[in-house]
């Protein structure tokens, strides 16, 4: 073989493997940039309680210390249906009820819900490892006990309760297994069990989403369910929230907030289907402070399960990587304008939530005043995972709000609720408002084709008082504010 042909052929060879090198370089780099991508995308973990007002957080000193200074808090956030089933329907898709379809708490609300197009599914098309555990949307509890295979799409790791308010004796659906868990407190379960399935989503090398759900501050409900000595009867809104019993009578001494809308003498100024709300008489305003009380009291474990979770973010490296969420689902009305443990109303009490958000990007120490809602909280776990939406989400994402202050100063919310029947009146009618820094203008339609209306000047009447619906002075105040609720309503 001559000089030229070796020369010819180990040209040939090295320039092939050359191309083949570059072809292996170009067929790895996706593969690397998904690496990189994932690694920079941060952890999500979201912490939801149930059925207490914004103020209630205060309790909570991990939350206060570990978030809030450490985050960014949003004194004006909203749940836009101020409702279990609703608002966490809203916090899976980024929508307003009148899109998603879930509208109430007493219908089949898992069954309205298109589980196909949720955020967890939108996170797991991303590459993310999601984690559920506790209350899912309501009625969830029926289809996962009865057939536990029955599991929504999108969840790699799923913990749902199918006995939901029943805190010493909590069953929990895992990844298919009934798994009960009697004599334990639910929400020290949580902890435990929140902490773990942390671990595991770390082990993933996934970036990972994990919604924790506690039923806590709700009170139990159904057979069998455990109630506090002193609690009159066994069910209704007498009722009051389930405590450990390291807990019990922390805030045995505790008044009421000073809100001057508590048992409110002068209703006439109201809608017709409130004017059958009876003042509170004594005995009634006693247990609606035990209410509150023991509110705070079920805080305390949700605060310590919060900080277990916080621990194992921390042993397991992801802390700096994580974005973290506390709210919840609903705010409540203790005694304020006569309603003893109610939400579902257009009051402040009712819909105002806490929110705090710490993470990557997000601001620590500060406090932000735009008006914000659980509209927003789908597009901005979205916007950190660099995932797509499956749907036209109604929010928009908080990051720049948290920010920069100046942005959607004048942004207003839409709220809604359904037609429900009342432990204090006689029917809810369907209702519609919309909030904007000063006002709150709401409509009422019943069945009998009536329309009833409130309009609130916050700016003079914060504790909502003195409706000026009828005011001359604000009639063209009226015709706006209705004109920009039937636009959001047709959104």
């Amino acid at each position: 073989m001559s000089d030229r042909r070796v020369s010819q052929v180990s040209r040939r060879t090295v320039l092939a493997g050359g191309i083949a090198g570059v072809g292996a370089l170009a067929a790895t780099r996706p593969m690397m940039e998904a690496a990189a991508a994932a690694a920079s995308r941060p952890n999500i973990v979201v912490f939801l309680t149930d059925n207490h007002n914004a103020e209630s957080v205060r309790v909570m000193q991990t939350v206060q210390r570990e978030l809030a200074d450490r985050g960014t808090t949003f004194a004006n956030s909203f749940c836009t249906t101020p409702w279990c089933a609703p608002s966490r329907a809203t916090l899976l898709t980024g929508q307003y009820a009148h899109n998603h379809g879930v509208e109430g708490v007493y219908e089949d609300n898992y069954g309205q819900l298109d589980h196909t197009n949720t955020l967890p599914v939108w996170l797991q098309r991303a590459g993310y490892h999601t984690a559920h555990l506790g209350k899912y949307v309501n009625h969830y509890e029926e289809v996962g006990r009865a057939d536990p295979s029955q599991i929504p799409p999108g969840w790699s790791d799923w913990n749902a309760s199918v006995n939901t308010y029943n805190y010493f004796n909590t069953t929990l659906n895992e990844n298919g297994a009934l798994v009960n868990y009697q004599g334990r407190y639910q929400t020290d379960v949580y902890a435990e069990k929140g902490a773990d399935i942390v671990r595991r989503a770390a082990a993933t090398g996934k970036p990972f989403f994990t919604w924790i759900c506690f039923t806590a501050t709700h009170a139990e409900q159904g057979a069998g369910a455990y109630r506090e000595p002193d609690d009159p009867g066994t069910s209704g809104p007498g009722v009051t929230p389930t405590v450990a019993p390291r807990h019990r009578d922390a805030f045995a001494s505790e008044p009421l907030p000073d809100d001057p809308s508590f048992n409110e003498p002068d209703f006439s100024d109201k809608p017709r289907f409130k004017q059958d709300v009876p003042l509170l008489p004594p005995e009634r305003q006693a247990n609606v402070r035990e209410r509150y009380q023991q509110q705070l009291e079920a805080l305390l474990s949700v605060d310590e399960a919060v900080g277990n979770v916080l621990r194992a973010l921390d042993e397991t490296g992801q802390s700096d990587n994580t974005l973290v969420i506390f709210t919840c689902d609903n705010g409540f009305l203790n005694g304020e304008h006569r309603l003893a443990a109610w939400m579902s109303q257009f009051y402040e009490p009712s819909v105002r939530v806490p929110l705090i958000v710490r993470g990557p990007g997000v601001p620590a120490g500060v406090t932000r005043g735009q008006q914000v809602a659980n509209i927003d909280l789908a597009p901005t776990i979205v916007q950190a995972a660099g995932a797509t939406a499956g749907l036209d989400m109604d929010g928009r994402p908080l990051q720049q709000l948290a920010r920069d202050p100046r942005v959607a100063q004048g942004r207003p919310i839409l709220l809604e609720v359904e037609r429900v029947g009342h432990s204090n009146t006689s029917i809810h009618p369907r209702g519609a408002a919309v909030r904007t820094r000063r006002y709150l203008y709401a409509e009422y339609d019943y069945a009998d084709g009536g329309r009833d209306v409130e309009l609130y000047d916050l700016a003079s009447d914060p504790y909502q008082l003195d409706s000026r619906h009828d005011d001359a002075a604000y009639a063209g105040r009226r015709t706006e504010l209705a004109a920009l609720l039937q636009d959001l309503k047709s959104a």
